[in-house]
């Protein structure tokens, strides 16, 4: 303390203690010269623009109150990180990717229903398997989850092809292809009921090529009540459901 505040703080201490023994019963009060206390007081010189540092109990929650800011981040089936709010450290737990953690689990005996269930979570999709979930969803809804599964991989199998557009999306949108869409625009699927987490469940599926369905060369298919003319030129495949699927 005395180093802190300096010489004048160790003097008013000196005479102060002095007035103190002044005062006591025994004391002789001829011993010692008069003191000025409040000019002993004075010569501690506290600058007037100086702030109080608080109470014990302020200060002591200033102290405990974290070094830097934290945050919660959340990651996607894809990898992509998203951050709550800027942070300068950032609490992160990354899942498994779907492709490995279905993998292991469909080595294990899960069937494709319980595959389903488990990656049915309604959640964000990127745009190419959300363009796959949506092809899923308005072609096969009402069949069971291997008729959606195939349709899935016929998507997947085209872009991969060379004789269709390279990508998911834009297949689906290619003209005259896919009923459901109109002019290049998808109609609003009920994202919240269980048939959109299904077929979203089944596009992360078919595109971690987990459970086996189609082969490659199955790029076409069409329902059981018609019979197009492209149907004569194809080799049939198989029928899962209400679908007919064909290869070249």
């Amino acid at each position: 303390m005395i180093k802190l505040f300096g010489g004048r703080l160790a003097s008013a201490l000196v005479g102060i203690s002095v007035l103190a023994m002044g005062s006591g019963a025994s004391a002789d009060p001829t011993a010692y010269p008069k003191l000025d206390v409040a000019s002993a007081v004075r010569a501690l010189d506290v600058e007037s623009s100086a702030k109080p540092l608080g109470s014990a109990a302020s200060l002591a929650s200033t102290l405990l109150r974290p070094a830097v800011a934290a945050t919660k981040a959340v990651a996607t089936s894809t990898g992509a990180v998203f951050q709550a709010q800027p942070a300068q450290s950032v609490t992160l737990s990354l899942t498994p990717s779907i492709a490995r953690e279905a993998a292991w689990l469909y080595k294990g005996g899960w069937p494709l229903y319980a595959l389903v269930n488990r990656f049915a979570t309604n959640a964000p999709l990127d745009e190419q398997t959300n363009c796959l979930a949506t092809a899923v969803y308005f072609e096969a809804r009402g069949e069971s989850l291997e008729g959606q599964l195939a349709v899935a991989r016929v998507v997947i199998n085209r872009a991969a092809s060379g004789r269709y557009p390279s990508d998911w999306c834009s297949v689906v949108k290619q003209p005259y292809q896919f009923s459901f869409v109109r002019r290049g625009q998808f109609p609003q699927a009920d994202t919240d009921c269980d048939a959109w987490k299904k077929a979203e469940a089944i596009a992360e599926l078919a595109a971690a090529n987990v459970v086996p369905s189609v082969d490659p060369g199955v790029l076409w298919y069409h329902a059981d009540y018609v019979a197009p003319s492209w149907g004569q030129r194809l080799e049939r495949v198989e029928k899962i459901g209400a679908h007919i699927f064909y290869r070249a």
